[in-house]
């Protein structure tokens, strides 16, 4: 026999061995047994997920804000600036409320720290002015433990204000308790015809300032502040972006409670989004751990290939936990997508775990902990894709990327020397 054909012989033996090994070891594991009984043993009731929610709701300072102008006069703008969401997800953020407002909670309904209720029939001549404010009043007048205010948005050239005006006029007077603040928008459309970008903060073109007097000498009855804003999108290549960001968030920090300014500046700053993350990410760490270490457990067969089905499907249904932890219901078939979009280049790594168990005595130890050290990634990378979702922001793979790196070393510790 030729050393070639040798060669060829006894791979051929490996892999009816290898097969037929695996092939047991799948009969006494079945995957969708695994899967299933994962479901069975960690799993989030309904009551877990409502006790949770009130834990977090109880921290959270919320404040409610009524945005009232015509349309496309920059209120879902101002949404934007002071959540950080896109303006796709604004759009579909926006529920119908009653006949002529829709309504937006950031984060989430159930978690919100701030509540837009904007009004999209005001300016259409085929909406009566006083079913509007009957509308808002209703809105005014339920129970809130949050504190309110009316933020007014007008485009710096329009002066057919009478309506808005007849609304302001109405609730300021019902209502004088709320604050009101007078956001003036889209700066840009009277600058200078040579001005290109946005001058220093406030801006001092002669258009923009005799304008501007002219529409708060007709809100100044309502108003406790008025103010100059022009949030735009990046195609409209303005810098920056949310020009006069910080003129109003001074100005609600004037207005509001202490409490809720200090939410607003902390949620700029991210601080109040990485308190909540962290609630969230503490009770999930309950659940990585633990199936960490039935990862560990599998991956300690010293059989290469044999257990990967296994741990796919005991990762997929962590990703499902963790997903209903966060709001998410999800098919086994949509908790395995998140899994392939988010482990990216650690499958090599998967693989590479396999392939070590060929290295005798010690392949299966460096496995498990290797096994472990994965699933608990996968379940931070998880966590971080999740909170995205719950705050309205698109999931940056980069940064779950550099999050599963981090963990990925420091379970490596944490799990070293399992069998």
């Amino acid at each position: 026999m030729s050393k070639f054909a040798w060669v060829n012989n006894w791979k051929n033996r490996a892999v009816d061995v290898l097969n037929s090994t695996t092939g047991r070891i799948r009969h006494l594991v079945p995957v969708d047994r695994v899967a299933q009984k994962t479901s069975e043993w960690f799993s989030v009731s309904d009551e877990k997920v409502a006790e949770i929610l009130a834990t977090v709701k109880a921290k959270l300072p919320t404040t409610e804000a009524l945005l009232i102008g015509k349309p496309q006069a920059g209120k879902s703008s101002i949404v934007r600036g002071l959540t950080g969401v896109s303006a796709e997800i604004i759009g579909q953020g926006f529920r119908p409320h009653t006949q002529n407002t829709e309504r937006y909670a950031y984060p989430s309904e159930d978690l919100p720290l701030l509540i837009f209720t904007d009004t999209v029939g005001l300016g259409d001549i085929n909406q009566a002015t006083q079913t509007i404010i009957e509308e808002l009043k209703a809105e005014l007048n339920r129970e809130s433990k949050c504190p309110r205010i009316l933020i007014l948005t007008v485009k710096i050239g329009d002066f057919a204000t009478d309506t808005l005006r007849q609304v302001a006029k109405q609730l300021c007077e019902q209502y004088p308790t709320i604050p009101c603040l007078l956001a003036v928008t889209c700066l840009h459309e009277v600058y200078p015809v040579d001005v290109g970008d946005h001058p220093d903060y406030p801006p001092q073109y002669e258009t923009v300032t005799r304008a501007f007097q002219a529409i708060e000498k007709d809100f100044t009855e309502f108003c406790d502040r008025t103010i100059l804003i022009d949030f735009t999108l990046e195609e409209d290549e303005y810098s920056p972006i949310f020009y006069g960001l910080e003129a109003l968030t001074n100005a609600l920090a004037q207005l509001l409670p202490e409490a809720e300014s200090r939410a607003i500046y902390q949620l700029l700053d991210k601080g109040v989004g990485e308190e909540l993350g962290n609630l969230y990410r503490d009770t999930a760490r309950r659940y990585i751990v633990a199936f960490s270490t039935m990862a560990a457990t599998v991956a300690a067969v010293p059989l290469p290939f044999a257990t990967m089905p296994v741990l796919t499907a005991l990762q997929i249904s962590l990703v499902g936990l963790l997903g209903k932890l966060y709001g998410q219901t999800l098919t086994p078939s949509q908790a395995g997508g998140i899994v392939s979009a988010i482990a990216g280049g650690f499958f090599a790594q998967a693989v590479g775990r396999e392939l070590i168990k060929f290295i005798p005595g010690f392949g299966s130890v460096i496995a498990a902990s290797w096994a472990a050290a994965y699933t608990w990634s996968l379940g931070e990378g998880a966590c971080v894709y999740f909170g995205d979702l719950m705050g309205g922001k698109k999931p940056d793979p980069q940064q779950i990327q550099l999050v599963m790196k981090e963990a990925f070393e420091s379970a490596k510790e944490k799990f070293k020397g399992m069998n």
